[in-house]
């Protein structure tokens, strides 16, 4: 049983099915609270940019839970679990058992103690219900403030001056995103979101919300705003889990197995603490559900997880942004440190050296260099001897071209981080029949979590389609069902918007 159905819950469905698609060995139940089906939260951005419909979100077309024989109930809320029992307190009184449960619970938008957050002008930004409800107040001469500028803030800033109306971002801390940059970086993005058209307005505390006025500061200053938008954070949810007696620290305790600290209680996501994952990002999570339906579908017993490098990307139109690793790796005097800034055009790099190992780093507005970062990053591709080049984006190795030269790249090359697709995967795809972007997200995920790869794909998907690398299948074969690949048609809204986020990421 799952309780859960984000992005996180829903994949941990997909992968057990996928070691048990007869549903022989595990009979699945999901219960999710929202009452829609999963959708993928990361392009919420974009939906709000007017670049993606809510609907084309949706991670699974109609129908797909029951094909895939899992028990789906979505609208179901989880008042309690009686661990020792091992059963499910239901809203409206139902109680469900269960063998094993996995939590999912992910995470819920935090609002800080200000006055006046509870009016119906303010709406947080974290799930789909809130997108539309923002979209709902976007009209002509409306205005938008912002409060919070960390990632989701940056980003439902853009998506609204996306939209054409006015923007106000403000930010309590002395630079944006102060989680994933240091100040030099922090300082170039801000001026590239000026250059948007979006007033930035850093290291101010706010001291209310007033609907006829806007938002109040402590300095005395007024954001004058007719709706406000609170990207401020999020917190753990793990209510459940506290209830239950199990183990919490800014999260659900679990170990290298996702074991908490009661029998038959697993828990992945957000909702989830484990030493070597972050929270907020979509790939640590993806990696757990893959890690504990090894587990638990028998597939793989001895399963553990082990981490998940922090790699993260702002998905903003005309803003093109990557950070690896810990910031304060870019500050550390024991670590070589390599930096440009050009805060007039937009571009900033930085790229810490733990001897010729590249350890943090952080690029804005030169993607072919963010690319080649975070695959030295990922692969632990030594540095070259010439620095420079890593912030050129010139450092890689032929065989690492990927986004240049798919003919040279490595086969365990990573197309798509947030799925671990390579260009193998790619290649094995194209050979049974694989031969779109939308068959070849279908079948390998690839494209499907923060669309950052498309690119790539495209070009990798180009290169395999037109120069046949592995040969064609043998006379009389069946390309459309071959091994585990079966491609099928679905709904054809659902297979292209999803895997076009407007703009140029």
């Amino acid at each position: 049983m799952v309780v859960g159905n984000g992005m996180v819950g829903a994949r941990f469905a997909e992968e057990v099915r996928r070691r048990d698609p007869e549903a022989a060995r595990v009979h699945l139940t999901v219960l999710g609270a929202e009452p829609r089906p999963a959708y993928n939260r990361v392009l919420l951005s974009t939906v709000l940019a007017g670049g993606l419909s809510p609907r084309s979100v949706q991670l699974h077309p109609t129908g797909w839970a029951a094909a895939q024989r899992i028990d789906l109930r979505i609208g179901t809320t989880v008042t309690g679990i009686d661990a020792r029992r091992r059963r499910v307190h239901l809203d409206g009184g139902g109680v469900e058992p269960y063998d094993e449960l996995v939590l999912a619970t992910g995470s819920r938008a935090w609002l800080p103690p200000v006055p006046g957050l509870a009016d119906p002008t303010v709406t947080a930004f974290r799930d789909l219900a809130d997108c539309e409800r923002i979209l709902a107040a976007v009209r002509p001469g409306v205005r938008f403030a912002v409060l919070g500028g960390g990632l989701l803030g940056c980003e439902a800033a853009r998506g609204l001056a996306a939209r054409g109306v006015a923007v106000t971002l403000v930010h309590p801390e002395s630079h944006l995103m102060e989680r994933q940059l240091e100040p030099d970086a922090g300082a170039v993005l801000a001026a590239t979101m000026r250059r948007l058209g979006i007033d930035v307005r850093l290291a101010t505390a706010v001291a209310c919300w007033e609907r006829d006025v806007g938002l109040r500061c402590a300095d005395g200053s007024i954001v004058a705003a007719d709706a406000l938008v609170v990207a401020t954070g999020v917190r753990p949810e793990t209510g459940l889990a506290e209830a239950a007696g199990l183990t919490t620290d800014r999260g659900v305790v679990v170990d290298d197995r996702l074991a908490t600290s009661a029998e038959h209680v697993s828990a992945i996501g957000d909702c989830a603490r484990h030493p070597g994952s972050v929270s907020g990002l979509v790939q640590p999570g993806w990696e757990q559900a893959a890690v504990l339906a090894d587990r638990l579908a028998a597939a793989d017993p001895t399963a553990r997880y082990l981490g998940t490098p922090a790699v993260t990307r702002l998905k903003a139109r005309d803003v093109d942004l990557a950070t690896v690793g810990d910031p304060a790796d870019l500050i550390d005097d024991d670590n070589e440190v390599l930096r440009f800034t050009d805060t007039a055009g937009g571009r900033y790099a930085a790229v810490a050296l733990r001897g010729d190992r590249l350890v943090g780093g952080a690029m804005i507005g030169l993607p072919q260099a963010a690319a080649a970062m975070v695959q030295f990053y990922d692969a632990g591709i030594p540095a070259p001897t010439d620095r420079l080049r890593l912030l050129l984006g010139r450092a890689l190795p032929p065989e690492h071209r990927d986004q240049t030269d798919p003919e040279l790249s490595l086969g365990q090359t990573i197309i798509c981080r947030c799925n671990s697709v390579t260009k193998d995967g790619v290649i094995d795809a194209v050979a049974h029949g694989c031969t779109t972007v939308a068959a070849l997200s279908r079948v390998t995920r690839a494209g499907t979590g923060c669309g950052g790869c498309l690119e790539r794909l495209t070009a990798m998907l180009t290169w395999a389609v037109g120069t046949d690398p592995i040969g064609e299948p043998a006379a009389g074969g069946d390309t459309s069902r071959n091994g585990r690949y079966e491609v099928t048609e679905q709904n054809p809204a659902h297979q292209t918007d999803a895997l076009a986020p407007a703009g140029p990421h």
